[in-house]
């Protein structure tokens, strides 16, 4: 999976935020704010990525995280972003 075209990532003072611009813009029309966390996976998706490569992230970034956790939060931010992911039928 990937973010969709037109979607891109900005940092603004401490803060991270996602909008859609062009033609983007027509479906959403609004800001995804990201935490830190929250803006590594979107650059993951950026470059296109799986769930489960997620997940390693998430385990490699944050000691004391159980797997089972890190499926859950990645399922959630995923979940959060809908409207800006382009999922490929391989995805998982």
């Amino acid at each position: 999976m990937k973010i969709k075209k037109g979607f891109i990532l900005r940092k603004l003072g401490t803060e991270h935020m996602a909008v859609a611009i062009g033609e983007a813009s027509k479906e959403f029309n609004g800001m995804i704010r990201l935490n830190n966390t929250g803006a590594m996976y979107w650059q993951e998706l950026e470059k296109g990525t799986t769930k489960e490569t997620l997940v390693a992230k998430t385990l490699e970034q944050y000691e004391g995280v159980d797997e089972d956790t890190a499926h859950r939060d990645v399922e959630e931010f995923l979940d959060s972003i809908s409207v800006a992911l382009d999922y490929d039928l391989q995805d998982n």
